[in-house]
């Protein structure tokens, strides 16, 4: 995806009004969570910033992908959890404020996680050619504006304009999965010549390490004796990254500037709305079963 309008205006724009979204259905209440119920957050902090890095990496070294794949998977693994999570919890009947507080704690961490292990990841899989790295302090700082600061102030907009909030609420997430949907498909667009062998190179892993991530994020939450309601909560949070803010980085002129990274983030977002639905529609069942 060339440097255009999509990559320098859109996208930003995207992003800024999904995590806006978010703020405003953040409360105080939603962080002081972490120390009524620290084994929770914790366990999902581990799964979604520790785990699924992991897990990504030792899938790279299983598949023989072309480098620039492999790093936009690392890249996909190294973001947060996204407002996709927050919608499949709630459609699941998992624990939604715990899910909101995991995806805005994980976008705060990853400001500064993220550079280093995208970074790491190019180093092993790109270092027989020539690359970019990823400006640690530029990506820290364009992350910070387009995450950080409207989180912040759709939460300061919640405290003081709570009705407008409210109000705000249904728009801006219908605005928000709207512009989800036209950045992947704005990614998958730019490079529709060679769309179906991207397809077909990365449409297996991606998937592998969507299903895997669900899997294994709810099983070591049940190990550590975590309800149903936040176990299913957790492997939606480590199992629904954010697609939007990896082909941002992997698009923009001044950070990565590689269409082909940004593949891997476009295609898993396909395989994430699918699973997704699959997902929730188990965990609603189950959920209310073992309510």
């Amino acid at each position: 995806m060339e440097a255009n309008f999509i990559t320098e205006i859109f996208l930003p724009i995207a992003l800024i009004t999904i995590m806006l979204g978010m703020g405003l259905s953040l409360t105080k209440q939603d962080f002081h969570r972490i120390i009524v119920d620290p084994k929770a957050i914790f366990t999902g902090l581990f799964c979604q910033l520790i785990m699924l890095p992991m897990v990504a990496f030792l899938l790279m070294r299983f598949w023989n992908l072309a480098p620039e794949f492999a790093v936009g998977i690392i890249l996909l693994s190294a973001c947060p959890g996204g407002a996709t999570s927050n919608l499949y919890s709630y459609l699941g009947k998992c624990d939604t404020a715990l899910s909101i507080s995991l995806t805005a704690l994980s976008s705060m961490i990853t400001i500064v996680s993220l550079p280093f292990i995208v970074n790491y990841g190019m180093e092993l899989f790109m270092h027989d050619r020539t690359y970019v790295s990823l400006p640690v302090l530029k990506t820290i700082t364009q992350i910070v504006v387009v995450t950080l600061i409207p989180v912040f102030l759709g939460m300061i907009i919640r405290s003081y304009k709570p009705n407008f909030a409210l109000r705000a609420d249904k728009p801006v997430k219908i605005a928000s999965g709207l512009f989800m949907v036209l950045v992947v498909l704005g990614a998958i667009l730019a490079e529709r010549e060679n769309l179906i062998p991207f397809i077909q190179a990365t449409g297996f892993p991606t998937l592998t390490l969507n299903v895997v991530t669900l899997l294994v994020s709810f099983l070591i939450a049940k190990s550590v004796n975590l309800s149903w309601k936040q176990s299913s909560t957790i492997s939606i949070e480590a199992g629904m990254q954010n697609g939007t803010l990896a082909i941002a980085i992997a698009s923009s002129a001044t950070l990565l500037n590689n269409p082909q990274i940004a593949i891997p983030p476009a295609i898993y977002s396909i395989m994430m709305f699918v699973t997704g639905a699959i997902v929730s529609y188990i965990f609603s069942c189950t959920n209310a079963e073992n309510t």
